[in-house]
């Protein structure tokens, strides 16, 4: 099974929560993502090769929040360096396009871009 990390990830601790799509209730917070899957900061670890129904919520410009539901597979978790936190890899199964949108707006946020010439 693939578990080691090819692309590079981009940091995200303690912004974005993660709660669990069925019941709706938090789990976690967003480590770091990437197209194909993401990190999960939490207080309880989880169970390796279990599928995770995922859902995020993202502030909107408008005050209100755009929530995103996807599927997730753990592939691997261990404690965190933060007593009682710990690290999950998740892969993603299903996710919908506005994932795709989340992860390239994360990446250009937290990217250094170059200044463009003064004209």
């Amino acid at each position: 099974m693939f578990t080691e990390r090819r692309i590079e990830r981009h940091q995200l601790p303690y912004f974005l929560r993660v709660f669990n799509s069925v019941t709706d209730k938090p789990i976690g917070f967003l480590g770091n993502v990437s197209a194909d899957g993401l990190m999960l900061i939490s207080q309880l670890p989880m169970m390796i090769g279990a599928d995770f129904d995922l859902r995020l919520k993202i502030p909107a410009t408008d005050g209100c929040m755009q929530v995103i539901d996807l599927r997730a597979c753990c592939l691997w978790c261990h404690e965190d360096a933060t007593p009682h936190h710990y690290d999950a890899g998740f892969s993603l199964q299903w996710a919908p396009p506005e994932y795709a949108q989340l992860v390239s707006a994360l990446q250009q946020y937290f990217s250094f871009q170059p200044m463009p010439a003064s004209a």
